[in-house]
């Protein structure tokens, strides 16, 4: 690997440098968008359909923790204020855990709503509050038994697959899927610290998953 492609050491204060900021910032920044846009998709589709509340409700959750992600995101990359960055990178992390949980919500209880998936979904929630209330208490700490949570939360939808198969076309699985595998792809270039632009590549694995999960709700839920 040539000079050019590796990226030197940099402080907590500035974990990246700025020309990388710039980009995790619109990258992100182009996330809050299409999240305010989906949002308004899956809510005027639910309405228009007699969705209930359940389903208006699941969806709210899903698309605010989108938006929330992403803007706690573009703002910690893209605020330099030291002490800022410090509080925003811990709103970020936490971010992960709501928009997990997010997402879970209308594939279990709108497109599934079994007991199995009832329980899933109590699973996974308190998960995502345990986490937030962790990364609250230790932001910079333990990174990487967080991001074993994280993808271990993402997961454990392999425990209602069956009835997801059932429940969902082949084309609502595949993309639910391609939407995994794209996160867990993508943590390659989060846990590498080298590779330069190597966390806005992260930042695009991220927005093709989230992509696919909207489409998977959107068309199939």
């Amino acid at each position: 690997m040539n000079n050019e492609s590796v990226r030197p050491a940099l402080s907590e204060a500035q974990p990246y440098p700025w020309a990388e900021e710039i980009a995790n910032s619109i990258s992100h920044g182009i996330g809050v968008v299409l999240g305010i846009i989906g949002l308004v998709l899956l809510l005027v589709q639910a309405v228009d359909s007699g969705a209930s509340t359940t389903a208006l409700t699941s969806y709210s959750l899903y698309g605010g923790s989108i938006i929330v992600l992403y803007l706690a995101s573009t703002l910690y990359h893209a605020i330099p204020h030291q002490k800022a960055k410090h509080w925003l990178k811990k709103f970020d992390h936490c971010a992960i855990y709501l928009l997990i949980a997010g997402t879970y919500t209308p594939f279990l209880l709108v497109g599934l709503d079994s007991s199995l998936a009832r329980g899933l979904m109590a699973v996974i929630w308190g998960l995502a509050l345990f986490g937030v209330i962790f990364k609250l208490a230790f932001a910079h700490r333990f990174e990487v038994l967080s991001l074993i949570t994280y993808l271990t939360m993402g997961w454990l939808s392999l425990i209602v697959i069956y009835q997801l198969a059932i429940k969902l076309d082949m084309g609502g699985i595949a993309l639910l899927a391609i939407g995994g595998l794209l996160y867990t792809l993508g943590v390659v270039f989060y846990a590498s610290k080298r590779i330069r632009f190597g966390h806005a590549i992260w930042h695009g694995f991220v927005l093709g998953g989230s992509l696919c999960h909207f489409m998977a709700i959107y068309l199939y839920v």
